[in-house]
């Protein structure tokens, strides 16, 4: 039997690799139909973001800057890092932060530099943060994105255990909501844009990580539930999105009914998503801030 470990003076500041993402046209139109683009085929405002002649002009949708250290992913899946063993099957996204500090080109070679920041001890698993700047070819800081790894059975090393923070709603009924329902492909389409975890794919190896069958990527709900927020409060202009943070809460599997809530106060809009089907919190804590 493999024994795993944790030694947070090994990993606290490591850093991955740096990664060179380089895309195109194309990927950004693949990323924009695996988080569910266009909801209206015939809508302009919508086809624009997975059609380079669309009539609005081609844009990129805010939440695809998280692909841009997906490599950092491969590392992960090895099961080992400095300081660190662990089943790889039992990696987990816990909470996503992204910033976009202005609207993303259509193609574009980016160069992210992740660091792992902080380790907590959550006593049924370990928590690893990751911060990842993300720069342009100027060498220009182009956006910024905050990981959260969980690694179930890996706790009780007597680390730190954090903070708990929580971002809830206001204690109203939502000012709107979204209902988009996901297809039983829909995994198979996300993974094209970088995140290969067979965790998504391959019945065999989603059993290994207790699940009935492949899971959706929380990272895919998460594009799903930018879309909801970009599309109600931004009227689908992405330089009007500056950031956005969810924690991950429930699986979801493909071709359930993803419905986010969500509430404006002011510059931020609070959201929750969750599964229609099961009536479960797929996301929790969810802010983004709006340039106005």
């Amino acid at each position: 039997m493999t024994a795993y470990s944790v030694d947070p003076e090994k990993i606290i500041g490591y850093e991955f690799p740096r990664i060179t993402y380089t895309y195109t046209e194309r990927d950004v139109s693949l990323y924009a139909l695996g988080v569910g683009a266009p909801a209206d085929p015939l809508d302009q405002k919508e086809l624009q973001f997975v059609y380079e002649l669309s009539g609005e002009g081609f844009k990129v949708l805010p939440t695809f800057a998280v692909l841009f250290p997906s490599r950092m992913i491969d590392e992960m899946l090895t099961g080992s890092l400095p300081g660190m063993t662990y089943n790889p099957m039992m990696l987990l996204h816990g909470e996503q932060y992204l910033e976009i500090h202005e609207p993303l080109p259509t193609h574009a070679t980016i160069t992210c530099a992740p660091r792992v920041s902080a380790v907590y001890d959550k006593g049924s698993g370990a928590l690893v943060i990751t911060d990842v700047p993300c720069y342009d070819e100027q060498g220009k800081e182009i956006a910024f994105g905050q990981y959260s790894m969980f690694i179930r059975g890996i706790g009780g090393f007597g680390g730190a255990r954090g903070t708990s923070e929580t971002s809830e709603p206001p204690a109203r009924d939502p000012d709107a909501v979204i209902s988009e329902t996901t297809t039983p492909k829909q995994a198979l389409i996300y993974r094209l844009s970088g995140d290969t975890n067979p965790l998504h794919a391959d019945p065999m190896m989603a059993a290994l990580g207790n699940f009935d069958k492949p899971i959706l990527h929380g990272l895919c709900s998460f594009g799903y539930a930018g879309r909801a927020v970009l599309k109600t409060f931004c009227d689908n202009d992405p330089a009007r999105f500056k950031s956005i943070k969810t924690r991950f809460v429930k699986h979801v599997f493909p071709g359930e009914t993803l419905v986010t809530e969500m509430w404006r106060e002011g510059s931020r809009v609070y959201y929750q998503t969750k599964v229609a089907e099961r009536g479960t919190v797929a996301l929790s804590n969810g802010v983004v801030e709006l340039r106005l």
